[in-house]
C-alpha cells in the first residue's frame, strides 16, 4: 500500500522506531511512568527535520548569476548538514553547460573562481522547462503524479522546518518563471496554507532575492512563516562582482552578504536570525532588506540559523536506564 500522507509518513518513522527496539532486544517490558516519557519524547514540539528548496527562476546566460545565487545557496546548507535527499534544488538553466562559458562544467559566484560551485557533487532535481510555476506549487503542496520520483518530492511533516529561497527578474507581488510566465504572492500565499492545512511544515524561513522581493510575502496569512527580501517595493535588487572572463555578474548583492556571513558559521553555531538580519548594511547591499515577523511565534534572537539552513539532530540523553531485554522465562 503507497502512504502519500503525513499521517502516514509520521506514523511510518514511529512504527520504524518501535519495530527496531522490539526486534533487536525481544519482548520489551516498560512501566506507565517509562512509557509516558517515551510518548513525551516523540511527543517534542520541537522539528525533528529540515528541508530546503532552493529555486532559481531565470534562464540564459545573462542570468548566471541567479544560477550562481541559488548554487551558493546550495553548497552552504549542504555544508551545514541538509543532506541532498532533503533538499529540493530547481535550476531553469544550466549556467555550466551554455557553449559560452568559457569554464566549462563549472559555475562560479566570484571572479577569483576559488569555489566551483557546480563540481561533481550536485544533485539537480528539477532542470530547464520542468521548472514552471505549476511544478513548483505541485512540489510544495504534494500534489504531484504518482509516477513522480522521490526527489522531485517534498516529503515533509508536521515536525519539518523548511527554508524555501527563490531568485529570478521580479517585480511588485510578481517572479518570472522562464521569462515566460510568472507566480505572483497570492499564488505563494495560498500554497504555505495547503501546506499548513495539510500538516506539511512546522515553519518555514521564506527568503527572496529579486527585484521589490518585499511584496512577494505582503500576501502571506498561514502561521510560522519567516520572511526575508533582498528590496522594498519600488527598489531594485543590484548585482555584484560582474567577471569580465565569463562577460556576465555572477552574483547579487544581497545573496553574497548573507553567504559571507554564513562562511564564518558551521553545524554547531549558535548564531541567531537576529544576527544575520543586523549585519545587514544598505551601503553594501545598495537596496533596503525587509523581515517580516508577524506570522512567526518565536522572537528572532531566540531562532537558530542552524534551525533552517543547517541539519542539528537533537538527543536526548537520560540518567535513567530503560529495561529494554527480553522477559526471563
Amino acid at each position: 500500500m503507497l502512504l502519500h500522507s503525513r499521517e502516514a509518513a509520521g506514523f511510518g518513522r514511529f512504527l520504524t522506531v518501535v519495530l527496531c527496539i522490539v526486534f533487536a532486544f525481544g519482548h520489551t517490558v516498560f512501566s506507565e511512568g517509562e512509557t509516558e516519557k517515551v510518548g513525551a519524547f516523540f511527543a517534542d514540539k520541537e522539528h525533528t527535520n529540515n528541508w530546503a528548496v532552493l529555486v532559481c527562476t531565470s534562464r540564459f546566460w545573462f542570468n548566471y548569476r541567479h544560477m550562481a545565487n541559488t548554487l551558493s545557496m546550495y553548497r552552504t546548507v549542504k555544508r551545514l548538514g541538509i543532506p541532498d535527499s532533503q533538499i529540493i534544488l530547481m535550476l531553469a538553466d544550466d549556467a555550466a553547460c551554455n557553449p559560452r562559458n568559457s569554464r566549462p562544467a563549472a559555475v562560479y559566484d566570484h571572479p577569483r573562481k576559488t569555489i566551483d560551485l557546480y563540481g561533481d557533487n550536485i544533485e539537480v532535481d528539477y532542470r530547464g522547462y520542468e521548472v514552471t510555476v505549476e511544478s513548483f506549487i505541485r512540489m510544495l503542496t504534494g500534489r504531484v503524479a504518482p509516477e513522480t520520483p522521490r526527489n522531485k518530492r517534498l516529503l515533509t511533516d508536521e515536525k519539518s522546518n523548511i527554508l524555501v529561497y527563490m531568485t529570478g527578474h521580479g517585480g511588485e507581488d510578481f517572479l518570472k518563471f522562464q521569462d515566460s510566465e510568472e507566480i505572483n504572492s497570492y499564488d505563494i500565499a495560498d500554497a504555505f496554507q495547503q501546506m499548513w492545512e495539510k500538516q506539511r511544515y512546522r515553519e518555514i524561513l521564506f527568503v527572496i532575492d529579486t527585484c521589490q522581493a518585499n511584496t512577494m510575502f505582503s500576501k502571506f496569512y498561514s502561521p510560522n512563516i519567516l520572511s526575508i527580501g533582498s528590496s522594498e517595493k519600488g527598489e531594485n535588487s543590484l548585482s555584484y562582482f560582474h567577471d569580465y572572463d565569463l562577460g556576465v555578474s555572477v552574483i547579487d548583492r544581497f545573496t553574497y552578504y548573507n553567504l559571507k556571513f554564513f562562511e564564518t558559521l558551521d553545524m554547531s553555531s549558535k548564531q541567531t536570525l537576529a544576527d544575520l538580519v543586523a549585519t545587514y548594511n544598505h551601503s553594501l547591499i545598495r537596496s533596503h532588506p525587509g523581515v517580516r515577523t508577524d506570522l512567526f511565534s518565536r522572537s528572532l534572537e531566540k531562532t537558530y540559523l542552524t534551525d533552517f539552513f543547517g541539519s542539528v539532530q537533537n538527543i536526548e540523553l537520560t540518567r535513567e536506564p530503560f529495561p529494554i531485554g527480553r522477559k526471563s522465562e
